[in-house]
């Protein structure tokens, strides 16, 4: 229990002096690019008598800069490694941080130059974004050499821990390491629940922490288990310093929608139900214009590169447009740049009974004879999508988003599937950026059905994050 609080607590001081030198380097770079080394007084009309420099103003802001990082708990251990939360309260911070100043400068009628905000302001956030991803990338290496874990034992019914452990299990960076669990039987030769050994029933938790050096409980859920024994056992777990976790049976629900409240002593969860109309749809709308326009504009000389590639690959069209089903089961033309033959589409139903897969979603042709030599280079780095930024600016798609399919494989959705269909069809989704064609239908379907159910705009930036790291090491593309 000692060695987690050890590891937490360093990882928490390598954020902290992180973030110090990032706040120094931005506040302080922004005041020597604005007014050198001068000592520049600060000029006011609210304040006749105030006399302070601008130095001063950049203390000050560092100083708070950092208290309210603290203030928003950017470095708790709960929310450091995984997820977007700890990106979305570095964020929130920050800006709540440069509200608060621009509204004391328009109370006290301080002239604070623009510009000297303006820039400490973008540059610290993307810096400070910048220092929490590489150092969870330096956590994960840690982690997959089995350092800087939680030892966790599982406390449940047997189907429920089952599911748990999977979960746990297919998410890099959970910072959980299963030992051990313990369920309604007493039989200690149960099979282990997914690679996870069954070490007893219930009554031999605080023994198995013991035994197995657990600093962490994992409450899955049990019938079994009454309020009553829940107190003893917190009582128990307290007194060893050993954290308990309690896993609700809500799957793939982001923390923002999930809302505790306390009543007479019982913790009542609140579940907000996904809405995309509003203010939450305008914004993902602006941001895809604007991001998507910005992106064509910097890609033109690469667009123009590639229509000159996929012109001289042979006969046909440079772009392809194929109608996939949009929002709402609305179908639209997908633009590509051409990568196959000409004749492919009449070629695919042979293809796909060859194989095998016609009747199965994902159509993908393996070793598919039709994609052209230029067609695979603009594949492998998704070089082709590129025309369906146009999409994007007509709004027919999404940058991100569940992708786009046929009508055929839309056909063979089910109720859950079909829920893809709420939000816009994206350029990249969650499962582009988690596996691309490697991964199996059902993950593909999950991880689409995890975005619409949970999506931010925070999250969006993160998928785009990671699409340009995948372009870049791509795998599965083809």
């Amino acid at each position: 229990m000692a060695q987690r609080k050890q590891w937490q607590r360093k990882f928490a001081v390598r954020l902290f002096t992180t973030d110090v030198v990032v706040v120094c380097t931005a506040v302080l770079g922004s005041h020597i690019l604005w007014f050198g080394f001068e000592s520049v007084e600060l000029t006011t009309t609210g304040i006749p008598d105030l006399r302070a420099s601008y130095g001063l103003v950049s203390v000050v802001l560092i100083a708070a800069w950092m208290l309210i990082l603290d203030v928003f708990a950017t470095r708790d251990h709960k929310v450091i490694g995984s997820g977007t939360l700890e990106y979305k309260r570095v964020v929130d911070s920050t800006i709540r941080l440069f509200g608060v100043f621009a509204i004391v400068a328009l109370l006290f009628k301080l002239e604070i130059a623009r510009g000297y905000l303006l820039t400490a302001l973008p540059f610290g956030l993307l810096m400070l974004l910048f220092s929490r991803w590489a150092w969870r990338q330096w956590l994960r290496k840690q982690q997959a050499r089995g350092n800087y874990l939680a030892r966790a034992l599982l406390l449940g019914e047997r189907r429920k821990a089952t599911h748990v452990a999977a979960t746990i299990q297919r998410a890099p960076g959970s910072g959980l390491l299963l030992v051990g669990a313990l369920t309604q039987s007493s039989n200690r030769h149960e099979p282990p629940i997914q690679g996870v050994p069954v070490l007893g029933d219930y009554s031999y938790l605080l023994q198995a922490v013991d035994d197995v050096e657990a600093d962490t409980v994992i409450l899955t859920g049990a019938d079994e288990i009454n309020p009553d024994d829940m107190r003893r056992v917190g009582w128990g777990l307290q007194a060893r310093d050993v954290e308990l976790i309690v896993a609700p049976a809500l799957t793939d629900i982001a923390g923002p929608r999930i809302h505790a409240r306390p009543v007479a002593g019982l913790p009542l969860i609140h579940v907000s139900y996904p809405a995309f109309e509003g203010i939450r749809r305008w914004s993902k709308r602006s941001f895809d214009i604007i991001a998507s326009g910005l992106l064509i504009l910097l890609a033109s000389p690469v667009l123009l590169g590639v229509a000159i590639a996929v012109k001289r690959s042979g006969p046909g069209n440079i772009l392809y447009r194929q109608v996939r089903i949009g929002r709402h089961g609305n179908p639209f033309g997908m633009l590509k740049f051409r990568s196959m033959v000409q004749d492919a589409d009449d070629q695919l139903e042979s293809l796909l009974d060859a194989q095998g897969t016609s009747d199965t979603p994902l159509f993908k042709v393996t070793n598919d004879p039709r994609i052209t030599p230029v067609g695979l280079i603009l594949r492998k780095y998704s070089l082709d999508e590129l025309p369906q930024l146009f999409n994007v600016i007509t709004g027919e798609m999404s940058l991100v988003g569940p992708r786009p399919q046929r009508a055929a494989e839309v056909a063979l959705y089910d109720d859950a599937a079909s829920r893809r269909l709420i939000m816009k069809p994206g350029m990249s989704g969650l499962w582009q950026v988690s596996g691309r064609s490697n991964l199996s239908w059902e993950d593909s379907i999950r991880l689409d059905l995890y975005y619409v159910e949970n999506w931010s705009l925070t999250a969006d930036i993160l998928i785009l994050w990671r699409t340009v790291r995948a372009v870049v090491r791509p795998e599965g593309a083809v």
